[in-house]
């Protein structure tokens, strides 16, 4: 299905009749960089609804916007023109501290695993579980360590750690208080083949059980077949919106190449 941004859509023919069944609403999106003279658009006129228990993988060219449409559903940017409901919260016109609530119930997979460096593995997640007072810090941590393949470095610091470690502990963070949203940006980027197919069949069975809403950027073809929908962004406009059913139908699959998805 192609989409020019300026009617909702929400993967598939399918509409979302009830926006209780959303976790992100998006009304006519458009950001913008600089200001003035400088001033230049980056998102332009986006509408689209993610239905809760959704896999959705954003894609397209380096420069897109991909990860600036990332982060301001995630509260990290203030929205300059539009609307942008997350878990049925309006963020436009929310103060600092009601924006840091909402982030608060997302779980964040960055490319960069942002781990501090004098804690332990588990210690870097339970971070996580004091900040949202869920209690049995340790427990929690160290079970969803070891679905990620941890169990043997849990107690290691980030400096005893490979690049793709530290990754899982970042992924384990952002998993742990087990959030309806997820926001993922090139989350197996530093992964090898079998540990990035283990976290990202973790996301899906989140999905599957909790209605776990999650949102990925990424260019690895190596999990693509998790995803519900596949969003391409072209120069911060809505390319397409396809669903992973339509697309494999409208392509005979004997010349069906995930290589195509590496925009």
């Amino acid at each position: 299905m192609e989409a020019n941004g300026s009617q909702p859509v929400s993967g598939g023919s399918v509409a979302i009749a009830n926006t209780s069944d959303l976790a992100v609403q998006i009304r006519h999106l458009n950001y913008y960089f600089g200001q003035g003279e400088l001033r230049k658009q980056a998102l332009f006129d986006i509408s689209l609804d993610f239905p809760c228990g959704q896999i959705a993988i954003i894609t397209g060219p380096s420069g897109s916007g991909k990860t600036t449409f990332l982060s301001l559903i995630g509260a990290l940017r203030t929205l300059h023109e539009g609307s942008l409901k997350v878990m049925g919260r309006e963020l436009v016109g929310m103060s600092n501290s009601q924006l840091v609530e909402v982030r608060r119930g997302i779980g964040f997979i960055f490319q960069a695993h942002n781990l501090f460096e004098s804690l332990t593995a588990s210690q870097n997640v339970e971070m996580a579980v004091e900040l949202m007072g869920n209690g049995s810090k340790r427990e929690r941590a160290v079970t969803v360590l070891k679905r990620l393949g941890l169990e043997n470095r849990v107690d290691y610091k980030p400096n005893s750690l490979s690049g793709g470690q530290k990754q899982r502990v970042a992924i384990a963070r952002a998993l742990v208080n087990q959030p309806q949203l997820i926001l993922a940006d090139e989350p197996t980027a530093a992964l090898d083949k079998q540990s990035g197919r283990d976290v990202v069949n973790l996301m899906q069975q989140l999905a599957r059980e909790q209605q776990c809403t999650i949102l990925m950027v990424t260019h690895d073809n190596r999990i693509l077949d998790v995803a519900d929908r596949i969003i391409n962004l072209v120069d911060g406009r809505l390319e397409s919106d396809t669903s992973m059913n339509e697309f494999v139908t409208a392509h005979d699959p004997k010349n069906l190449d995930p290589r195509m998805f590496m925009l």
